[in-house]
C-alpha cells in the first residue's frame, strides 16, 4: 500500500505529464496544419491558370492534390490524437517537414504528368520511411498500456501501420512508378493523345478511396481514445 507522500508524489507526477503531453500534442498539430496550408498555398497559386483556362486535362491533378493535402493533415492529426506524448519526437517531425516539401513542390507545376508521377513517388517512399519510423511508438505505446481499451487502440493502430507498410503506401509508389515508365516510352498517347489522364483519374478514386478510410478509421478508435484517456487518468 502506497504511503500518502508516494500516491502525493505520483499524481504530480501524472499532472505534469499531462501537461508537457498536452503542449506536444499542440506542437504537432501547430506543425501539421501550418505545413499543409503551405503546401495548399502552392496549390492554389499553381491552379489558377488550369482552372481559369478551363484546361480540363489538368483538373484532375488540382483535385488530386488538393486529396493530397487532405490525406495528410487527417492521418497526421489522427495520428497526433493517438500516439503523441513527451518528449517530442524530432526524426518524426523532421520527416513530416521533408514529406511537405517534396509534396509543395509536386504542386509548382501541374502541366508535367511525367514530373507529378515521378515526385508523387518521391512522396510515396517518403510517406513509407515515415510510416516505418512510427512503428517504433507505436510498439512503445501498446508497451506502456495500462488497461484494455489502450491495447485494443494500439493493437489497431499497429494493424493499421502494417497495411501502409506493406500494401497501400507501396502499392501508390508502384502505381506512380508504372505512370512515369509508360508516359517515357509512349509519349505519343500518354501526351499528346492525353492517355496520362487515365492515370490521373485512376488517382483521384484511389486517394478519394483512401480519405475516406482514414475518415472512418478515426470514427473507430475515436471512443477508444476516449476510454483509454480514461483508464491512464484513474491508472
Amino acid at each position: 500500500m502506497h504511503s500518502p507522500q508516494t500516491r502525493a508524489e505520483r499524481k504530480a507526477q501524472r499532472s505534469t505529464r499531462r501537461q508537457l503531453d498536452g503542449l506536444v500534442v499542440n506542437i504537432e498539430l501547430t506543425l501539421v496544419s501550418i505545413i499543409q496550408g503551405v503546401a495548399l498555398s502552392v496549390l492554389t497559386e499553381s491552379s489558377r491558370a488550369p482552372i481559369g483556362d478551363l484546361r480540363f486535362d489538368q483538373w484532375p491533378y488540382v483535385i488530386n492534390g488538393l486529396l493530397a493535402i487532405l490525406l495528410f493533415w487527417s492521418r497526421s492529426t489522427t495520428h497526433t490524437l493517438t500516439l503523441i506524448r513527451w518528449p517530442l519526437e524530432f526524426v518524426h517531425n523532421f520527416l513530416y517537414i521533408g514529406c511537405t516539401l517534396i509534396e509543395a513542390i509536386t504542386f509548382t507545376d501541374l502541366t508535367d504528368p511525367i514530373r507529378w508521377y515521378a515526385l508523387t513517388a518521391a512522396f510515396a517512399v517518403a510517406a513509407w520511411a515515415l510510416f516505418l519510423t512510427d512503428l517504433r511508438l507505436i510498439r512503445q505505446r501498446h508497451a506502456e498500456a495500462v488497461g484494455p481499451a489502450e491495447e485494443e487502440l494500439y493493437g489497431i493502430v499497429l494493424r493499421d501501420q502494417h497495411m501502409n507498410i506493406f500494401l497501400i503506401v507501396p502499392g501508390m509508389a508502384l502505381f506512380n512508378l508504372a505512370a512515369v515508365f509508360c508516359i517515357y516510352f509512349w509519349p505519343e498517347t500518354m501526351i499528346r493523345g492525353n492517355g496520362h489522364v487515365v492515370f490521373a483519374l485512376i488517382q483521384t478514386v484511389t486517394l478519394l478511396g483512401y480519405l475516406i478510410y482514414v475518415v472512418r478509421f478515426f470514427g473507430i478508435i475515436a471512443p477508444l481514445v476516449l476510454r483509454a484517456n480514461q483508464e491512464e487518468s484513474t491508472e
